[in-house]
């Protein structure tokens, strides 16, 4: 069983480093360059210890633990779709703040373990998700300037 958890993380982390870097490209290559600074150097980062994570998977350096069994599988997943669709599609489809603000919100009722049936829980999500935006517009759009994807909405 220890293999096939050892295989299990070296397939993670492999997928992780192929997205860094494919992130990592995509930053690099993006104009107008001035704009892509804070994603180059965030992703460079990033890129490095996922690579690092990976080689160390594949030369089983690394301390495997359990892995993923069916139940987290089918935790995680619902969150991964949500994810997904927001990377592929609803963020330059809506605009990126309409976008994050629908999934975060989408996100945080998956998970949020208050009753579902209560205003007051409601009504929390709500507030949490526009702090969660107002954090967003501050960082990106007034502290580090950059550009995000800009469509329907922002």
């Amino acid at each position: 069983m220890t293999e096939f958890w050892r295989t299990q993380h070296i397939l993670a982390s492999g997928i992780v480093a192929a997205v860094g870097v494919g992130v990592t490209y995509v930053s690099y290559t993006a104009e107008p360059a001035q704009a892509f600074l804070f994603p180059r150097m965030i992703s460079s980062v990033f890129v490095v210890l996922a690579l690092w994570t990976f080689g160390k998977a594949v030369i089983g350096k690394t301390k495997v633990g359990n892995g993923l069994n069916r139940t987290a599988v089918i935790n995680i997943a619902p969150g991964l779709i949500v994810a997904l669709i927001y990377i592929f599609w609803a963020a330059k489809g809506l605009g990126f703040y309409t976008a994050s603000t629908i999934a975060f919100f989408i996100l945080l009722t998956l998970y949020d373990p208050s009753p579902h049936n209560e205003a007051r829980t409601w009504i929390k999500r709500v507030v949490i998700t526009a702090g969660f935006l107002a954090v967003m517009y501050g960082l990106f759009a007034m502290l580090l300037n950059v550009f995000t994807p800009r469509e329907i909405f922002f």
